[in-house]
């Protein structure tokens, strides 16, 4: 009879253990991205997310539970990225999505995150359809799209009534949606805009010295460009070369971001109007902790991508305290509306699409001591650049 009671009072700690154990493990985040094909922006990112699952963990994780992430690179590949994704649903057992910056490599984590009904946080794809077209119950996007950012810069673009545009894009997801938006909306702010000429090289492998070409012999009043990393130095410095930015207003969607400011150092083209990040200048309490925390941490300043991993993942943890639970639907209902504090000010989960309404800066380009900075700046709130609930829900398929 002891013994029975012995071994029942075993099987009793022994669950109660088990049970104890489980309540205290980590909460897995599954994190991918295109780490080796996009270091410029991918580098900071990882240092940003990185400082911030410091933080929330130091402050005691999720309602008492760490949060761990299980982080793989995704060759920059769709294929790829889905299959990696699907390993880490199965077999590593996150409990939600988070990361990818090319827009065709996000919709297609989105689509499996629909399929597979698991939250995905897209961090950084900026195509539109990644929340309108293909946009679907288990998808959040957290940077402002390109539509958004477009129509951020599009009233100083129709302030010069340039009348013949030249646009230049890199031919994947993210150029064919930026370019999109711009003929949309300039078309709108300014009837009777014409474009005179249209280069789409393919991504990473512009052909500078025949893009400028073209787009000189078009003799366009004003260009509108797309191209990022390496595909804008080269454009940049072909066309200082050439003259093709002499007389002519440029606008450069990302242009002002220091991943792909910095490089162009004493290149830089002046007066250019772009969308970026001016750490330097920024002084509002939000941004002034962040970069304090930055630069304590790493040695280094912030880009935006240190900026966009660092918000990408207080917005999962955020959720997941509101939610009270890793289940899906409960996640769901929590990342909607999900209200938050980011070092470029307050943000909100917009229910009807999943887009937040995290905002850009906006400004102009100049030389400072060899360098490339952002002048004449100023912050754009992402929720004054977004269609309306009627509009959203027009455009979406689910």
């Amino acid at each position: 009879m002891n013994i029975r009671h012995g071994m029942l009072a075993l099987l009793l700690l022994t669950a109660t253990a088990a049970s104890g154990n489980a309540f205290a493990q980590s909460i897995k985040v599954g994190e991918l991205n295109s780490y080796k094909l996009f270091p410029a922006f991918l580098d900071p990112y990882k240092k940003g997310w990185q400082l911030a699952l410091e933080e929330i963990n130091a402050a005691g994780g999720i309602n008492g539970r760490m949060l761990e992430v299980v982080s793989r690179d995704d060759g920059g590949n769709p294929g790829t990225a889905v299959r990696v994704a699907e390993e880490l649903i199965a077999r590593d057992k996150v409990s939600i999505l988070m990361g990818e910056f090319a827009s065709n490599i996000g919709l297609a984590v989105s689509n499996l995150a629909n399929q597979r009904k698991v939250v995905f946080l897209a961090a950084d794809p900026l195509t539109d359809k990644l929340v309108w077209e293909d946009g679907n119950r288990y998808t959040f996007r957290l940077r402002p799209s390109t539509y958004m950012q477009v129509a951020m810069l599009v009233p100083e673009a129709a302030r010069l009534h340039k009348t013949r545009w030249a646009i230049v894009y890199p031919n994947y997801e993210y150029g064919q949606s930026a370019t999109e938006s711009f003929k949309k909306l300039m078309a709108a702010a300014q009837p009777g805009v014409q474009i005179v000429a249209e280069q789409a090289p393919p991504l990473g492998k512009i052909d500078a010295g025949a893009v400028v070409q073209a787009l000189s012999d078009a003799k366009p009043d004003a260009i509108f460009s797309s191209l990022f990393a390496a595909d804008l130095q080269k454009f940049v410095r072909e066309g200082n070369l050439r003259g093709l930015f002499k007389g002519r207003a440029v606008f450069n969607l990302l242009g002002g971001e220091p991943e792909y400011l910095e490089p162009l150092k004493d290149e830089t083209p002046e007066g250019w109007w772009v969308t970026g990040y001016p750490w330097r200048q920024i002084k509002t309490p939000e941004h002034q902790k962040f970069l304090t925390a930055y630069e304590k941490r790493w040695r280094d300043h912030p880009r935006l991508g240190s900026v966009v991993g660092y918000t990408a993942m207080y917005s999962v943890a955020n959720a997941l305290k509101k939610a009270g639970s890793t289940d899906s639907e409960a996640l769901i209902a929590a990342f909607e509306g999900l209200k938050m504090q980011t070092p470029f000010g307050p943000i909100v989960y917009r229910a009807v699409d999943h887009q937040s309404t995290m905002g850009a800066y906006v400004g102009q380009l100049a030389k400072k001591n060899g360098e490339g900075v952002m002048v004449n700046w100023h912050f754009a709130d992402g929720a004054d650049y977004l269609p309306s609930p009627a509009e959203v829900r027009a455009l979406r398929r689910q």
